[in-house]
């Protein structure tokens, strides 16, 4: 290509707080300015607007009709948006996360004649929690889609694996890259005593944390009812979930009805999960589905051990007996027992910890981006010749 610089718009439907919203951002940030020029396009009304309006050198597009729920009058609205952006910024690649945008991105690309089209899974469209009927449509959709795109980004090699399985794409059409995080952020956040104080939490007592959307992947009711369970049997601990979303409000009343009232604290989203994590002794997901949590990595790199559930990407990277633990989904009381083993095992806790960060290179979030642009070369330089 002989320095010809490479145009990339990436697209995410919603910029809230989440692993799929960061990876979209830090790529359009960070692309490398020599040879890229960036756009993102997504949908406005979450906490990272600002952030995203703010980035330097991004071209940014806000379509305000791009929404998470199926919208037919604002989808054809939103694919209008997306191909005006597209014609505008008039890119080389798209490059698009999340559902509602992966489908609408990807067909306006195709429309407008983009030359290199790209979707990173974060986990599929389609879950074992939906509906049947509307499992399958959701996968009848993808599996348009994956016809207007040229390659797939997976976070986990499971899920590279399924995409296979599932005839979505072939052997050479899906390559892993991680989602990245900022790894020093995490792994010198201090000793968490300030952030402690700033949520009144006792600063002796062990601290077991959920950090996840408040959605049915995430299960959050598991691990209210986890939290009760260890509380019986560990008075002194003290629980945090951070995030929000539409189930935040039945875990709160269910936090009260199992006596959990002034144990369990909600601090919505939350600036400062580095320092959280720094005084924390277990941290949890209870995910029922997944892609590959970050939050679960922004741990380790902290040196906490995890408990988890062994869904889909998670067992990549929580190694059983190693950095945590994984239980099956669905049981609160197998969450519960995990974290009790290690409250009650400080030695086997500060073990894991010192082995939580081996292996979490491939995570930082540099080298992702660094990864992206090598793929965007090869794919466009095919493409050229």
């Amino acid at each position: 290509m002989s320095g010809e610089r490479i145009r990339v718009l990436t697209a995410i439907t919603r910029l809230e707080l989440g692993g799929a919203q960061r990876v979209a951002l830090h790529t359009a940030a960070r692309l490398d300015r020599a040879s890229f020029d960036a756009a993102l396009a997504w949908g406005p009304g979450d906490v990272l607007d600002d952030e995203a309006r703010e980035l330097a050198d991004v071209v940014a597009f806000e379509i305000p009709d791009l929404v998470r729920p199926v919208a037919p009058h604002r989808d054809l609205r939103a694919l209008a948006g997306l191909r005006r952006a597209i014609r505008d910024f008039r890119p080389d690649v798209v490059h698009t996360h999340s559902s509602k945008a992966g489908v609408l991105g990807r067909l306006a690309a195709r429309r407008e004649g983009v030359p290199v089209v790209v979707h990173t899974v974060h986990g599929f469209g389609f879950t074992p929690l939906q509906p049947a009927v509307k499992r399958i449509a959701y996968f009848a959709v993808e599996r348009l889609a994956a016809r207007w795109t040229d390659h797939f980004v997976t976070v986990s090699e499971l899920n590279r694996r399924r995409g296979l399985e599932l005839g979505l794409w072939g052997e050479a059409e899906a390559t892993v890259i991680r989602a990245g995080v900022d790894l020093a952020r995490f792994r010198n956040a201090g000793d968490g005593a300030a952030t402690r104080r700033r949520l009144g939490l006792p600063a002796g007592a062990p601290l077991v944390v959920q950090i996840g959307n408040f959605k049915p992947q995430k299960a959050p009711l598991d691990f209210v009812r986890a939290a009760a369970a260890i509380a019986g049997e560990r008075p002194e601990a003290v629980f945090v979930m951070v995030g929000d979303g539409r189930l935040r409000g039945p875990a709160e009343r269910l936090a009260d009805e199992l006596g959990l009232t002034g144990r369990i604290h909600f601090t919505g989203w939350f600036d400062d999960v580095p320092g959280l994590l720094a005084s924390t002794a277990v941290s949890v997901l209870s995910s029922r589905h997944e892609g590959l949590p970050c939050s679960v990595v922004e741990a380790l790199a902290a040196g906490v051990p995890v408990v988890a559930t062994a869904v889909d990407g998670t067992p990549e990277v929580v190694r059983p007996g190693v950095n945590g633990e994984l239980v099956v989904a669905g049981d609160p009381g197998a969450l519960a027992r995990a974290v009790l083993g290690l409250l009650a095992d400080e030695d086997r806790r500060r073990q894991m910890a010192a082995a939580a960060t081996d292996g979490l290179e491939a995570f930082d979030r540099d080298h992702m981006v660094r990864q992206l642009e090598e793929l965007y070369r090869c794919l466009v330089r095919r493409r050229r010749s």
